[in-house]
């Protein structure tokens, strides 16, 4: 498992948290709570054939 660390911005509370996203798969999404606010945020993650790593996070219902 390859994990990566990436500084997202919860999409409730607008702070910066840090995450680990596992880039050894190449289609993500789950949700993971907010280590400030503790809602659940939504995680969307690709990695490309490259190797690069795009993650869009929205509230758990959007």
């Amino acid at each position: 498992m390859d994990m990566e660390e990436r500084k997202i911005d919860c999409p409730y509370c607008g702070e910066e948290i840090d995450v680990l996203i596992d880039s050894s798969v190449s289609e993500q999404n789950y949700i993971e709570d907010c280590q400030v606010c503790c809602r659940p945020i939504n995680f969307d993650v690709t990695v490309d054939y490259e190797g690069v790593i795009t993650v869009l996070v929205s509230h758990e219902n959007e």
